[in-house]
């Protein structure tokens, strides 16, 4: 198989993610959130629309597929390696240290940085390398049921109707507003580092995050053995498949999610059951997305269109690492502070513009490099102190 007939539909859904990601973080004003006042009905009604349309298809999914794509990642670097009669668990152990460096500092710009998230659970990949595929595809099952948030279930289950107390994260949240709508950059800095982190923290364990992003890990490395992302006539039939079961399932699970909240019979049991079903339904439309994202590529249906996403694909890091940054200082009170004044729909637009410069950037610097500024600066310090670093195209 040749590596670069997968990746090449592995960068421009790694790009499409990034776009997406971009756009949902521009609405958001990156964490701050705020609705401008004394806007005409119809412009409040059509960002509510544009509000509820980008959450609905990206909102607990984009950052899926990223984590599905770094899995596969993960396994043609260690499949390279291992061809070479290397182990390069070691080396990805260093490699993810460094990627946490990277998300620190982005953490000082935008608190949601999913970086440092990664880099941490990352190592539960360390363990399962060598695991056979149906090993491993049943630990990454019982991760993906949520396991944790059953034990809240059960413990609701004898008194339903009792309040429980608010997520520990909510008073972490409710001290970020005041520094990143009026703070200087060295306040938002610390702030953003110490209580942003925290809140972010706090907030992805209470919301499962810490064990669906290990599954996706792994059900990446388990695409990558599959060779999934070729190009190939029987690939075709495996994403037809999937789509064909992810839709109905995504369906039912959505329609789960509205029953809970209509049905439960009190917020103790209604909270954690919401959460679990509404992360199985995030989950069966990051199905939908990449096996509709494969099959149209692959069909060659607007392909230049999905060929576009490719260098942002290619420099994800840098393109990630850049939208917190630019998008901070253009919404955060340090800098231009539009925060107070763009609804929904302005945001949406900022946000294709930005990711629009960001993709003519990315293919003007690949024109004259191999690599986005980050990436290489990554991956020499990956191989510090190694005879020689691996040649060929870089898989991330």
């Amino acid at each position: 198989m040749n590596p670069s007939t997968r990746l090449d539909l592995v960068d421009a859904l790694r790009g499409f993610a990034v776009v997406s990601i971009m756009l949902l973080h521009n609405l958001e004003h990156f964490d701050l959130y705020h609705k401008p006042g004394g806007q005409p009905a119809w412009l409040a009604a059509l960002d509510q629309t544009v509000w509820d349309t980008m959450f609905f298809l990206f909102a607990g999914k984009s950052y899926l597929v990223f984590a599905l794509l770094f899995g596969l990642t993960f396994h043609l670097q260690f499949a390279r390696r291992a061809a070479a009669g290397e182990d390069f668990r070691a080396r990805f152990a260093w490699r993810m240290v460094l990627l946490l460096g990277f998300g620190l500092v982005n953490s000082l710009f935008y608190q949601g940085d999913i970086l440092s998230f990664y880099a941490v659970m990352s190592f539960t990949l360390l363990p399962v390398a060598k695991l056979g595929s149906r090993t491993v595809l049943a630990i990454a099952a019982i991760l993906l049921l949520q396991p944790y948030l059953w034990t809240h279930v059960l413990q609701a289950l004898p008194q339903p109707d009792v309040k429980p107390a608010d997520p520990a994260s909510w008073a972490y949240f409710g001290q970020t507003t005041s520094y990143l709508g009026s703070g200087t950059l060295w306040q938002t800095w610390a702030g953003n580092i110490t209580t942003g982190k925290a809140a972010a923290v706090l907030w992805s364990w209470e919301n499962g995050r810490f064990f669906q992003i290990p599954a996706l890990f792994m059900l990446g490395m388990l695409a990558g053995r599959a060779g999934v992302f070729a190009l190939s006539d029987a690939n075709r039939t495996f994403w037809r498949r999937t789509l064909l079961l992810a839709l109905p399932c995504f369906a039912v699970l959505y329609a789960a999610t509205k029953g809970i909240d209509v049905t439960a019979p009190g917020e103790a049991l209604r909270r954690p059951l919401m959460t679990i079903v509404k992360s199985w339904s995030n989950f069966a439309l990051m199905g939908v997305i990449v096996a509709a994202f494969a099959l149209l590529y692959q069909r060659g249906t607007f392909v230049q269109g999905w060929k576009a996403f490719a260098p942002l694909g290619r420099m994800s890091l840098t393109s990630y690492v850049a939208q917190s940054v630019v998008g901070t200082a253009i919404y955060y009170g340090f800098g231009l502070g539009l925060y107070q004044y763009t609804g929904a729909t302005a945001c949406l637009l900022i946000g294709a513009v930005l990711a629009l410069l960001q993709g003519w950037f990315s293919a003007w610097w690949l024109r004259h490099h191999k690599q986005g500024p980050l990436e290489a600066l990554w991956h020499r310090a990956t191989w510090l102190g190694a005879a020689s670093a691996p040649l060929g195209r870089p898989a991330s």
